[in-house]
């Protein structure tokens, strides 16, 4: 049975909300995840696999470090 820890870690990223400001209605139209603010200042982008490598990338391409 897959570790529920790494099927977790390939279906969502947790981020600052502050850092998705400026992307986030980018992010919601291109891609087909959802965003949910976690906390106060925590926002989890949650989707598929495949979506979170692509909204990974995309980050990354707007200068939003996931490290």
């Amino acid at each position: 049975m897959p570790d529920p820890r790494t099927l977790r870690d390939s279906t969502q990223i947790v981020l600052p909300c502050d850092l998705l400001e400026s992307v986030r209605d980018d992010l919601e139209s291109e891609f087909v995840v959802s965003v949910h603010r976690a906390n106060g200042e925590t926002c989890r982008i949650i989707g598929s696999p495949v979506e979170i490598r692509a909204v990974s990338d995309f980050l990354a391409r707007q200068g939003i470090s996931l490290r």
